[in-house]
This record gives structure tokens, C-alpha cells and sequence, in this order.
């Protein structure tokens, strides 16, 4: 197996000073950067996990906290995807920057809210290669969808009523490559026995596609 490599970092974003979780997989071609969702943050045992079946693919990951410790509470900054997006942003320029990461191409993963600040940065940031979701809320960047060229993979529980619809509108908005996948009989956080898994693979097959290719 190939060495990995996994350290805390600190990424400085506009005013905020963000704290992460990197890890590199020895020869990694590119790398994801996780934005979580509301009331979640780096350490969420569904992130985590999927990171995991990332790094077994070859892939780096980046796990981070968008907000700072003290604005976690603040609901309005929670629900703020222009200033999720924004700090978002901000950690790809640092990634692109980085010494261990410069070069590699750059993915996200968004779960809930998240995926909405990762679809709105994927707009603005051209250099994104690829997108998943993982119970997103994409429609909540809906001006932005148009712009996003990134493949998107937009992954949706079966029973999850309300986010399936939310998911087709956005998916219909949305001009590139793309795909959704309803896992069924999947809730909201994909809790049921072998749901994960399905999201974790279908995001590595995602991504190894867009990062790895020439």
C-alpha cells in the first residue's frame, strides 16, 4: 500500500483562519476538498468515511471547517453560502499553492448546505475538474448552476423526499456533464446499512474519472 502522508494545516481565507485535516496518498494525481454541511464540521464520521475510500483510490483529501469555532453558532454564517463559498475559495487557493498540493487537480465533495457553497465555487473558480454532492442542497446556488463546468454528480437518498425534487430542479439547471444517482431506500444522512458505502464509491469512481485522467 502506498505511503500516506496526514497532518493538521491552518488555511488563512480573507480574515478567517480555517483549520483542516490534509492527507496525501504517496503519487496522488488529485485531490478533494470536503465542504460540510450545517451543523457538522471536519471531524463528521460520514465525511471522514468517504474521505478514507478516496484516499484508498489514489486521491488526496482535504477535511475543513469552513467557519471558524466561534461563528459555528451563528446560524446566520451557517446558512451564509456567498461567505461558504467565499472561504471556500480561498482554501482552493491555498491548495493550488501548497507545496504538498500544487499541481493536482482539484475535486469537491459538498454534503447539505455545503454542496451549494462548493456548486457556487466550482462557478467561480474555473479550474475545479469535478463535483459530488452528497445529500445536497445544490438548489440553494441555483444563480450560479449555469456557470459550474465541472462534471457533477449529484447523489441523493430515496427516501429523502423533499431533496430529490430540490436535486432535479438543480440538476436541470445545471449546463455540463452530469449525472444523479438515487441510492434507494437511502434517508437524508445515508444511515442505513450499505448506503455510505454507495456514496463513497460512486464519488471515488466520480472523481478518479475527472482528477486522474491526462
Amino acid at each position: 500500500m502506498a505511503a500516506i502522508t496526514e497532518h493538521p494545516v491552518q488555511i488563512q481565507a480573507g480574515e478567517a483562519s480555517l483549520e483542516g485535516d490534509l492527507t496525501v496518498p504517496q503519487g496522488a494525481r488529485g485531490i478533494v476538498i470536503f465542504a460540510h454541511g450545517s451543523g457538522s464540521s471536519r471531524f463528521s464520521p460520514r465525511n471522514r468515511f468517504v474521505a478514507a475510500v478516496l484516499q484508498q483510490g489514489g486521491l488526496a483529501t482535504l477535511l475543513l471547517d469552513l467557519l471558524e469555532e466561534w461563528e459555528s453558532d451563528d446560524r446566520r454564517k451557517v446558512f451564509d453560502i456567498d461567505l461558504l463559498a467565499e472561504r471556500l475559495i480561498g482554501a482552493t487557493a491555498w491548495t493550488a499553492s501548497n507545496d504538498e498540493t500544487k499541481g493536482l487537480a482539484i475535486g469537491y465533495f459538498g454534503a447539505s448546505t455545503g454542496a451549494a457553497a462548493a456548486l457556487e465555487a466550482a462557478a467561480k473558480w474555473e479550474g475545479i475538474k469535478a463535483v459530488v454532492s452528497r445529500g445536497g442542497r445544490p438548489d440553494l446556488a441555483m444563480q450560479y448552476l449555469p456557470d459550474v463546468k465541472a462534471p457533477t454528480l449529484l447523489i441523493v437518498g430515496g427516501d429523502d423526499w423533499p431533496v430529490i425534487s430540490m436535486n432535479q430542479e438543480a440538476y436541470d439547471a445545471l449546463p455540463g456533464e452530469k449525472e444523479m444517482k438515487i441510492i434507494p431506500g437511502a434517508t437524508h444522512l445515508f444511515e442505513e446499512p450499505g448506503a455510505l458505502e454507495e456514496v463513497a464509491r460512486l464519488a471515488r469512481d466520480w472523481f478518479v474519472r475527472y482528477l486522474t485522467r491526462p
